[in-house]
């Protein structure tokens, strides 16, 4: 499985096999041209145009939270927080993503994350969140949870929410730039009754 996992740092990440998915990608030096790209909200780390024109194809589909609709010039398909969408025979499920005490990320901004599956393998990208009761209801194989704390969950929140989700692997993200450390995502890894797999970084 993890062949086909590539973080590439902070909150990117690149799926590669029957269809190539990146979510996020943000400060990448390039790579494979996207099948499918996958926005969780519009800040500059998650919605980098600059690093969009890296990858973006002739085909390529941008899914963007239909609250943040302004910020991309077409071909791109929109989703909210509840909805589900299939692109190139891939379903795509948005997720709430929101913070809890914080103003970074409020609710009534529609930011999500994303439950997608591909190749037999379900994954769940939960974006800049907290740890919020809609993540009981999210099942995947796979779940990419934010770890640096300040802007998300930090290592002890991410746990409960790999508790409640119960991959066979959770990857922390969100950590090594802009905010947390290797220490937060190895406290994840700790505090985790699955398996938990630190990636290192890919360019």
């Amino acid at each position: 499985m993890n062949k086909v996992i590539h973080w590439l740092g902070h909150a990117a990440v690149k799926i590669t096999g029957e269809v190539i998915i990146y979510v996020d990608p943000y400060e990448i030096s390039g790579g494979e041209k996207a099948d499918i790209i996958l926005i969780t909200h519009d800040h500059y780390d998650h919605l980098s145009k600059d690093d969009l024109d890296k990858i973006v194809g002739d085909d390529t589909v941008i899914v963007i939270p239909a609250s943040c609709r302004n910020r991309l010039d077409d071909p791109v398909k929109t989703i909210s927080p509840g909805e589900s969408l299939t692109v190139k025979g891939v379903t795509i499920q948005a997720v709430p993503a929101y913070n809890i005490g914080k103003a970074f990320h409020p609710k009534e901004n529609a930011y999500v994350g994303y439950v997608f599956s591909t190749g037999g393998v379900s994954y769940y990208h939960a974006g800049d969140s907290d740890y919020i009761p809609e993540m009981k209801t999210v099942k995947a194989d796979v779940a990419f949870l934010p770890v640096g704390g300040t802007y998300t969950m930090n290592a002890e929140e991410a746990a409960q929410a790999a508790a409640d989700i119960k991959p066979d692997l959770a990857i922390p993200i969100h950590w090594g730039s802009i905010v947390g450390s290797r220490a937060e995502a190895e406290k994840f890894r700790d505090l985790c009754f699955c398996q938990v797999n630190i990636l290192e970084p890919e360019s």
